[in-house]
């Protein structure tokens, strides 16, 4: 007779017998599972490993847990909802709540954006984006406009269409030729010029002008939309110089091509305001979001849509499919629930301003780690920033790893780690003294890492 199964609570607080059957992504699992790093609980400002030590998060997670950890109101919200309604399909029926969501997600997203097309994931925003702007030409008569123009380094997600429009090497090459009709700017990123920036880098908005020269090698009227992430995440936190995206949107529209803002990292008060479109003063015709919309606790994205591109598919007759596009969970109560709980948290606590108002000091504490060894840039912008290291010859990102796992076995602090680049970016609830904590952690171990 089989031995009966323990406790969910005992399953999710020790270490598993064995690792082998869950392959993890975006991991190098063999050298993982030799020496696993689990974490079983989490609280405020910090997680909680398997061992029981204390871990400050200088990472919400993965840039997603924006309010903190463990917090009362949205684990309240979910349960609720949970035993109320675990689930409703959004084919043809519906239930309260994604409608509750989406009005109050229009009423954050700059003036204009009125609509949102619900998904579980920022790379699935991305693909239903790409599928919006598609169908809109089309229903406007320019069918012909089918290309989409990203940049190089840009990370949108691990979706066919999402990884054809990123400009990240490694995330294209085990999966050979991509989706056709596709064209990349240059990246923003410029060492020579720029290094050490405090807050945006000085050069760089003529950049945008290659825009040009994209539209007129593959000619405007065959383009359907250029895709950036305002600030670039996941390459290690890309920054554009100021005039850089008010000139890609002035090219948009001149030639009639959509412009869509991936804001799955820095919506949500990452940068100070809810959304980075705010905050640079250029509004998009789509943001695509996910990540800190419903704080992480339950996988939630999906697309903000404007009002000219929700209403060219509005256009047939009332008991026709507006978009033949969706997914099972898309609107998912559970999500919902936990979204509207973090909305609240967020406004109560005002914890979109706390990027601004703890801007400085953040400024501060990472540009004090100038001068340590192998530092080549430091990047900041609202609370998020990066820490640039030179790579080893022969061996690049070995030095980032090192410094990651060092930052954890011996200074129990979580950051992120993409090649030499360690990326930052803790959740708005932080404090002062735990922003200095996190810089001195990191310096530390940077000095510790040869």
């Amino acid at each position: 007779m089989p031995s009966p199964t323990p406790p969910i609570n005992v399953l999710a607080t020790t270490q598993p017998d064995t690792l082998d059957a869950f392959w993890m992504p975006f991991t190098a699992n063999a050298q993982f599972k030799g020496a696993p790093r689990l974490l079983v609980r989490a609280q405020g400002m910090y997680y909680e490993d398997v061992e029981g030590r204390q871990i400050l998060d200088g990472t919400a997670g993965l840039w997603c847990c924006n309010a903190g950890h463990g917090r009362k109101k949205i684990v309240q919200a979910i349960a609720e909802q949970a035993g109320t309604l675990d689930f409703a399909p959004t084919f043809q029926m519906g239930s309260p709540l994604p409608f509750v969501l989406a009005q109050r997600l229009a009423a954050l997203a700059p003036a204009g954006l009125n609509h949102v097309f619900f998904t579980n994931s920022g790379s699935e925003a991305v693909d239903s984006a790409m599928k919006i702007v598609l169908a809109h030409h089309r229903a406007r008569g320019e069918g012909q406009r089918t290309r989409f123009i990203g940049r190089e380094k840009a990370y949108h997600g691990v979706g066919f269409g999402g990884m054809a429009i990123g400009g990240l090497p490694n995330n294209r090459r085990q999966f050979g030729l991509q989706l056709g009709g596709s064209a990349h700017l240059p990246h923003t990123l410029d060492l020579q010029r720029n290094a050490f920036s405090q807050g945006l880098p000085r050069h760089g908005a003529e950049l945008a002008d290659a825009l040009e020269r994209l539209i007129a090698l593959h000619d405007a009227s065959t383009i359907a939309a250029v895709f950036v992430e305002p600030i670039a995440g996941s390459a290690g936190v890309i920054l554009p110089a100021p005039g850089y995206l008010q000139r890609l949107r002035e090219i948009c529209d001149h030639h009639g091509i959509v412009l869509v803002f991936d804001e799955v990292i820095t919506g949500f008060g990452r940068v100070g305001m809810p959304f980075a479109a705010q905050r640079f003063g250029v509004t998009p015709d789509l943001i695509t979001f996910a990540k800190g919309a419903s704080n992480g606790a339950v996988p939630l994205g999906g697309v903000l849509v404007g009002d000219a591109i929700h209403s060219s598919l509005q256009q047939g007759p009332t008991q026709a499919i507006d978009l033949f596009h969706g997914y099972t969970y898309s609107g998912h109560p559970l999500a919902c629930a936990a979204a509207l709980a973090t909305l609240d948290v967020y406004a109560e606590e005002r914890l979109f301003e706390r990027a601004i108002e703890l801007g400085e000091h953040w400024q501060r504490a990472l540009h004090g780690l100038q001068g340590l060894p192998n530092v080549v840039d430091i990047r900041n912008f609202g609370l998020v920033g990066a820490v640039e290291l030179a790579p080893r010859r022969d061996a690049p990102g070995s030095r980032g790893y090192e410094v990651f796992r060092r930052c954890f076995h011996d200074g129990n602090l979580l950051v992120r780690q993409t090649g030499d680049t360690i990326a930052l970016s803790p959740p708005l609830i932080v404090e002062p003294a735990q922003i200095d904590q996190i810089a001195d952690v990191l310096g530390a171990m940077i000095r510790a890492t040869a």
